[in-house]
């Protein structure tokens, strides 16, 4: 910024392939704006003369220590990172192994490609290999949201007997306060769980999904209001992996057509059955009446 290059702009990520090339060009001592955009990547979308318009500024010798400094700092963060990945890969591969000799092939994965900021190592397949089960095919659980999961709940969840148990120490279940017999309130508590908070997070990825999860999320969302629906979804998403991980559920997701049908013939069934309470019985329009 202070160098007046406006390389952000033309590039989407300064950290990626071609922004990193330019960088580390200007502290090698390259001025040349041109020579600065030949180091384009072919997979960028600016063109050479966009990039090369964007590095017309100025080479202050202050400016250049600066920058320096910070690509050195980067690069010792990034070496940092590195070998905490390395360290949680000993970690997850000294997990007690809860799974069958003869485990499946390793499903296919549900997202294609690397997710930002993701471990190095491979956390869906050592996940897999301790725990039986891929919790990345529950939707809106990635490799490495799963992996921070699993260390904040541990891979044996014995101490819960149930889901309810476990979405209630998660403060995702509904605090019921009843007196007298009446539901004075049914807020859920308040928790500084970073385990729910994970959950709140995948809750709000999933939200504009085509999936069975996504159309739960929609149909809260457009009734209670998004922050109950995140709520609700997440606790949906509790139960999911504990179910994974305790008793070695295989998620399949029925797709949010399936559910919205489901939900139909639910409310349709509800219809029926208080109409036959009240001695009426319920019948489909005839179509020439509904084109009419």
């Amino acid at each position: 910024m202070e160098m007046n290059l406006q390389l952000h702009h033309v590039v989407s990520d300064i950290t990626g392939v071609t922004g990193m090339r330019i960088i580390r060009a200007i502290v090698r001592g390259e001025r040349d704006p041109e020579a600065l955009a030949a180091f384009r990547d072919v997979r960028c979308k600016s063109s050479v003369d966009t990039i090369n318009a964007a590095l017309v500024g100025n080479d202050r010798e202050e400016h250049i220590f600066a920058l320096t400094q910070s690509l050195e700092l980067y690069d010792f963060y990034k070496a940092q990172i590195e070998a905490c990945d390395r360290r949680l890969e000993v970690a997850v591969g000294a997990l007690t192994v809860r799974a069958d000799n003869d485990l499946a092939p390793l499903p296919k994965a549900r997202i294609k490609g690397k997710q930002h900021n993701a471990p190095s190592f491979d956390a869906r397949a050592a996940l897999y290999g301790v725990l039986g089960t891929d919790l990345t095919q529950i939707h809106g659980l990635g490799p490495s949201l799963a992996l921070k999961l699993v260390a904040e709940c541990g891979t044996d969840l014995c101490a819960w007997k149930s889901a309810k148990h476990f979405t209630s120490w998660l403060c995702l279940a509904p605090g019921n306060k009843i007196s007298g017999g009446k539901l004075l309130s049914s807020r859920t508590r308040r928790s500084s769980s970073r385990a729910a908070a994970l959950l709140r997070l995948a809750a709000t990825t999933i939200g504009r999904s085509d999936t069975a999860l996504g159309a739960f999320y929609r149909r809260l969302s457009s009734r209670i209001g998004k922050q109950k629906a995140v709520t609700a979804t997440a606790r949906k998403i509790a139960v999911l992996f504990y179910n994974a991980v305790r008793h070695g559920m295989t998620y399949q997701d029925q797709g949010a057509a399936a559910y919205d049908e489901r939900h139909r013939q639910r409310m349709l069934s509800n219809l029926q059955r208080r109409a036959r309470t009240l001695g009426f019985a319920l019948a489909p329009i005839p179509a020439t009446a509904a084109v009419s």
